[in-house]
């Protein structure tokens, strides 16, 4: 066999066990996967199993639904290196976001820097943790307000109206880590309560 088809056959091979852990770390069946694309449950079934070849017109869909580049259902990471290549986002004011996870599993890790904002409560359905490496964070959860220093952890419901951001005029570096409600945090530590 030509070294260009064994490649090919290679690549088309490890889609369909691709497409099955993406599915399986967002805790979707094959049921909520076909009615969130259109595309049928037995050609997912035989998609993730290797029985049909992936063709753009399926892995499109799949690739909106997962909420990843197309790429990253097609080709596996070129030297087998399983370091992640930290591509830095910028936001509004100064604040950057590094995503630490490539695909979207359970649970999410980013590296923020977050500069000064005006708080402005939200609420949205999942569970965070944050984590400060540099500066001091203020969150404000409902009416109650925390200062969370260096080496500390929050943690919290997101259903509750809350907000976080540097404490002082200066930025805060954290580590903030989303996921479902219910899923649990390796460490647990309180953060420590202002005035």
């Amino acid at each position: 066999m030509d070294p260009m088809d064994a490649e090919l056959v290679e690549i088309l091979d490890g889609i369909g066990p691709r497409l099955r852990a993406l599915r399986r770390d967002r805790g979707l069946t094959l049921e909520a996967l076909a009615e969130d694309t259109g595309i049928s449950l037995s050609t997912l079934s035989r998609l993730e199993s290797g029985k049909r070849r992936p063709t753009l017109d399926l892995l499109i869909p799949l690739a909106r639904a997962h909420r990843v580049a197309l790429d990253q259902l097609v080709a596996a990471p070129a030297t087998g290196d399983p370091r992640v290549h930290l591509e830095p986002r910028r936001r509004d004011r100064g604040s950057v976001v590094v995503p630490l996870t490539q695909y979207p599993g359970r649970v999410q890790v980013f590296k923020q820097v977050l500069a000064h904002r005006e708080p402005r409560l939200v609420t949205h359905a999942g569970y965070e943790w944050l984590y400060v490496l540099a500066g001091e964070l203020r969150l404000i959860l409902g009416e109650r307000e925390f200062t969370v220093r260096p080496g500390e952890v929050a943690e919290f419901d997101t259903s509750e109206p809350h907000w976080f951001g540097p404490a002082e005029a200066d930025a805060v570096e954290i580590l903030h880590l989303f996921g479902p409600h219910g899923d649990q945090a390796v460490v647990r530590t309180g953060p420590s309560a202002t005035s």
